[in-house]
């Protein structure tokens, strides 16, 4: 049972916790926003699909902001604790900073649980569904967003090119439209000193009109062969573009493959032991391959069974023992399975064919190489992302580790500076994780090592700051017994 000290450090975190993971998020959905909102507005998308996106954002969002609002509300209650005197006044009583520890700890450790589980059952799905959603919108509804002296091909058959835009009147100068042959129309190209868009709202169409241009268009043969050319002049025309086909649609995310960011982690777990068993079958390929390379260097009664016909014809029509002794080898060859044989034509026959075998496991080995690595590769990617879902979480108990202390240690409770400690030791917390991952996936550290290393690293200091807490005691303390 917790006793009344212990419930009131525990109220201390509620606060600070609640208002830095609010907080937190907001920054993280606001930097979401910043990046994708070109994407997002301007489109005529129901507010409810764009709600539905940044709802499964928020899920990756959680785990990132979760162990940070651990060890800003660590910070902040231990800081005001120790601001306050009341630690001196503990520790007087016999209070062990550690005991009042506990309670946070085994909070932490619930919350790092709801996280790991969270990770695995929610988060792949939140992020697939979120991939999906975000596929949906920008490929089923691209945005007309023209821009000087640039291709674009947002409307199905036609591709625009404007050398100014004119954003106060919608309208363009030196205007180059390519326009696609279809059933209903001819290939042309079609030219403009001005182009003025305008929206058809009940058709819901674009209307685009168009001032002093020419058409040249390409007309079709009697045999659908096209050669012939059409050049005409106007002073203004229009042309519609149909958008019905351009709104928004959602699509069957099943149908889309999942990756390592969507998947759990048993999933994942089975990816990768099925790329480790196809890299073990294909060492065990080469290996039953390599003797075929050998038979220079091996006599006849260590022919292997796969070698190729026309090798073993040679073999088993030659009396290797008389050949020996009445007809020696025509050249003084190096290898001894040459010396088996009684002609020059034999030898030189099987020389062609164990050269030709040689090469073929030359490119086999490359290939293999290159299989392997990429498996690797893969299977590291996946083993990142299976680690991790535990690492992350995990960081809740190291942030407690950290924050307890160094909150006794700075004394100070207010919001500024604890939020100052927390970033620091966070970015530091999340390169370390990235630049781990990145390491990783290039096979240069191991999996583990690059997603424990953060939480390594804190921990031990976190445990010298509550060596430093609990004993009085300095590191050069221990520098001078020695």
């Amino acid at each position: 049972m917790l006793n009344t000290l212990q419930r009131d450090i525990l109220k201390k975190h509620i606060g600070p916790f609640l208002f830095s993971l609010i907080t937190i998020l907001f920054l993280l959905l606001l930097q979401f926003l910043m990046l994708h909102i070109d994407k997002l507005v301007g489109k005529g998308l129901d507010p409810l699909i764009i709600l539905e996106l940044i709802a499964y954002q928020l899920a990756y969002m959680l785990v990132l902001a979760a162990p940070m609002s651990v060890l800003v509300a660590t910070l902040m209650a231990y800081g005001r604790f120790a601001e306050l005197s009341e630690l001196t006044a503990i520790k007087a009583a016999g209070v062990t900073p550690l005991q009042l520890m506990k309670p946070v700890l085994f909070s932490a450790a619930l919350l790092g649980v709801f996280l790991g589980w969270f990770s695995n059952s929610v988060l792949p799905e939140a992020n697939f569904k979120a991939r999906s959603l975000f596929l949906d919108i920008r490929m089923k509804k691209p945005g007309f967003d023209l821009e000087s002296n640039i291709f674009y091909d947002g409307i199905e058959g036609y591709t625009f090119l404007a050398r100014d835009l004119s954003e106060q009147s919608d309208s363009m100068l030196s205007v180059t439209i390519y326009q696609e042959a279809t059933a209903t129309r001819d290939q042309a190209v079609i030219t403009a000193e001005l182009g003025i868009l305008s929206s058809d709202e009940r058709s819901y169409s674009l209307v685009l009109d168009l001032y002093n241009g020419s058409v040249h268009r390409v007309l079709p043969d009697s045999r659908n062969v096209t050669r012939r050319f059409e050049e005409s002049q106007f002073e203004r025309q229009q042309i519609r573009f149909d958008l019905s086909d351009m709104a928004f649609s959602r699509t069957n995310p099943d149908v889309r493959r999942r990756d390592d960011r969507t998947m759990t982690a048993q999933a994942m777990r089975v990816v990768a032991d099925s790329l480790k068993g196809e890299i073990q079958a294909e060492f065990d390929r080469l290996i039953d391959y390599s003797p075929a390379v050998k038979l220079l260097t091996e006599g006849p009664a260590h022919l292997p069974a796969r070698t190729s016909r026309s090798i073993r014809t040679v073999y088993d029509t030659t009396d290797y023992a008389a050949d020996m002794v009445v007809h020696p080898p025509v050249e003084d060859a190096p290898w001894q399975t040459l010396h088996y044989l009684s002609d020059n034509e034999s030898q030189q026959r099987i020389l062609q064919e164990a050269a030709n075998a040689y090469r073929a496991l030359q490119s086999n080995l490359t290939g293999a190489r290159t299989n392997h690595e990429w498996r690797s590769e893969r299977v590291a990617q996946f083993e990142v992302e299976i680690i991790k879902k535990i690492a992350i979480p995990f960081g809740c108990i190291v942030f407690v580790l950290i924050g307890a202390p160094l909150g006794m240690l700075t004394r100070k409770g207010n919001l500024g500076v604890n939020v100052v400690i927390s970033a620091i030791l966070f970015t530091y917390y999340w390169i370390s994780i990235i630049q781990g991952e990145k390491l990783a996936d290039r096979l240069i550290v191991t999996p583990f090592a690059g997603m424990w290393f953060g939480n390594i690293t804190l921990g031990v200091l976190g445990m010298i700051l509550l060596i430093r807490v609990t004993s009085e005691k300095r590191l050069r303390d221990l520098w001078s017994r020695l």
